[in-house]
């Protein structure tokens, strides 16, 4: 038996054991030491019966780093090292490139943090400000993925349901959100609601096209051995189309996270009315000609989509790990 007939009737093998429902822990390991033998990467006899390598095996760690943490240390030193050079050539600019009648327009990082974060009014201010901003895009966030992985499933279910639907996600996503944030005032109110609504719309279409190549990304000959076995159009979906698709959704939601964060703050500039938020905060501080407070605002807005950013990308290294890949 050749290796190409050998991880045919592997695949085989574990599609059917999918279509049986089959859920007992000795049968997952024997598909798996049958898949890893077949292609040749860890011979079958170093395989222990749970179906993973022994420490003889290269995937085993050979020893104790002096590392403790899960993460390389080059993720971890590379933006501390980076965050380190921007502060320190803010404070050089602030301090001797703009004239001292001039430095309210680029206050020292000092001064920013001072009257930003450690003065307790502009604190409590900004951060009761943050919370609606993140209320907000949280729920926009939600529904837009919702939504948008619904639509997608839709659409790679049927052609026609594609050739319907997807003209009018582009257009979603190209029509300016400034034009239409009034219009939205008027039909559905200035308050809660409408900002959601700016926020699905400007973070719906990622989801969409993201979610809907991971459905259509799957492999032909993995296809052939659902028909193959008979699998069923829902069968098909749940086992084989979402599973494979879940590492381009986490980017299409990485993206979004951002997204919605942006359409929050546009939607509470505009929208002057119920719980102010981070958007309403920052024109109030334009007013004022507050820069310290203005950057706080901007940084700590940032800082909650690069926090979004990094569960999302928490998710897809968990999903890597799981399909076998290493990050």
């Amino acid at each position: 038996m050749t290796a190409a007939t050998a991880r045919s009737a592997a695949a085989a093998t574990m599609v059917a054991a999918a279509m049986a429902g089959e859920s007992a822990t000795g049968d997952r390991g024997s598909a798996a030491r049958v898949s890893a033998a077949s292609a040749g990467a860890v011979p079958a006899s170093a395989m222990t019966e749970r179906g993973t390598a022994t420490p003889e095996s290269p995937s085993s760690p050979r020893g104790k780093t002096l590392w403790p943490f899960a993460i390389a240390p080059i993720r971890v030193f590379a933006p501390v090292a980076v965050f380190v050079i921007v502060m320190a050539a803010w404070s050089v600019v602030s301090h001797f490139v703009i004239a001292e009648d001039s430095r309210f327009l680029l206050p020292p990082p000092e001064s920013v943090l001072a009257k930003g974060l450690l003065d307790a009014t502009a604190r409590t201010e900004i951060f009761t400000a943050l919370g609606s901003t993140v209320q907000i895009a949280l729920t926009g966030l939600a529904i837009a993925i919702v939504l948008g992985v619904a639509f997608a499933v839709i659409m790679s279910q049927a052609r026609w349901a594609e050739y319907s639907l997807y003209p009018y996600a582009v257009v979603l996503q190209t029509i300016p959100v400034l034009a239409v944030v009034p219009l939205f005032g008027f039909w559905f109110g200035y308050e809660f609601g409408s900002r959601v609504i700016v926020c699905v719309m400007v973070s719906l279409f990622p989801v969409i096209t993201n979610t809907l190549f991971g459905l259509k990304s799957v492999n032909a000959a993995e296809h052939d051995l659902f028909t193959l076995h008979g699998a069923s159009r829902w069968q098909r979906l749940l086992k084989l189309q979402l599973p494979a698709a879940f590492p381009a959704m986490i980017t299409g939601f990485k993206i979004s996270a951002g997204m919605a964060i942006i359409g929050s703050i546009v939607a509470d500039f505009f929208f002057r009315q119920g719980d102010p938020g981070i958007g309403r905060m920052i024109d109030v501080y334009r007013q004022r000609l507050a820069t310290e407070e203005l950057l706080t605002a901007l940084l700590l807005s940032s800082l909650v989509g690069l926090i979004l950013f990094w569960i999302f990308d928490f998710l897809a290294a968990r999903v890597d790990r799981a399909h076998g890949k290493r990050r």
